[in-house]
């Protein structure tokens, strides 16, 4: 009977923790912002020094776009780490690698040479698809990729891309699939430094802090002086973005992921893009000022 009276207990105050994790307040602000959005909408915050979060369909899965560069990223570190690969590594470009677009590496000629290093620069910071693609298969492939991912406890991060049993979820997803909660707190562990060494945490930090793409994505809204550690991801119907905002006080994580949008316009008046920027100006202004 003791036993069952500390386990009622136990339960009780688990429950009453896990409600008071919720920013009540901003919740409501994000639920009104979010409100007539024409398309399917995932959003996860948290506030990185309280622990509390909004949560708007955040275990709900969507394509990541170029956000699958994030899980490659983590498929090379863990290859560096084994000492399987080092950032100083030479690689030797092929006409075959070329991804059809306006990448910078696809513009290199056959047998140039080109540091591991630098290629995974392009991947984050341009999001260069042939640089990509060279490295989800350096990595292990996305057969290898996923394995860590599921290690990780992440069930719905996958690499469906040229990953043999994936052809179902490429169909449907694209390139890469996840929700929002899974790749917020996949930057907070790497944020946190629990994945690698402290090293290469602090390096993995630095590459995602590169954003080339800073114009109409909700990283636009941060002031320059404030570190941001980014990545977005876009095609037609879908357009997202994960933040981690090293903000003064209250270091935060914002991502928001859409799909099956109406407006699938590339102009900076596309709705998602639009409310991307909307939110990300109402959590600075919550959150980051000082």
């Amino acid at each position: 009977m003791k036993h069952f009276f500390l386990a009622v207990v136990f339960f009780l105050c688990t429950n009453v923790g896990f409600s008071q994790k919720t920013d009540g307040r901003l919740q409501k602000k994000i639920e009104a912002a979010v409100s007539g959005f024409q398309g399917d909408l995932g959003i996860y915050i948290k506030n990185l020094r309280t622990g509390k979060i909004v949560a708007v369909n955040a275990d709900t899965v969507f394509p990541t776009a170029s956000i699958v560069k994030v899980p490659i990223l983590i498929g090379i570190m863990d290859k560096i780490q084994k000492n399987e690969l080092s950032f100083d590594s030479q690689l030797v470009y092929k006409d075959s690698l070329l991804y059809e677009g306006e990448d910078i590496l696809g513009s290199f000629k056959a047998d140039e040479k080109i540091a591991l290093k630098k290629v995974v620069m392009l991947m984050l910071t341009t999001s260069d698809n042939t640089a990509s693609l060279w490295l989800q298969n350096y990595s292990g492939t996305g057969t290898r990729i996923n394995e860590i991912m599921d290690g990780l406890g992440f069930v719905s991060t996958r690499v469906n891309s040229r990953t043999p049993g994936r052809t179902n979820n490429r169909t449907q997803y694209g390139w890469g699939q996840t929700t929002p909660k899974e790749m917020g707190t996949l930057f907070e562990k790497i944020y946190r430094k629990e994945l690698f060494s402290k090293e290469a945490s602090t390096k993995m930090l630095r590459l995602l802090g590169r954003n080339y793409w800073d114009e109409d994505e909700a990283l636009s809204q941060i002031p320059p002086t404030i570190e941001v550690f980014s990545k977005n991801g876009c095609v037609d119907a879908s357009r997202s973005e994960v933040l981690l905002v090293n903000a003064y006080k209250n270091p935060y994580i914002f991502c928001i992921f859409t799909k099956n949008n109406k407006d699938q316009r590339w102009t900076h008046e596309n709705e998602a893009w639009t409310l991307a920027r909307k939110i990300s100006k109402l959590l600075w202004e919550y959150y980051g000022k000082p």
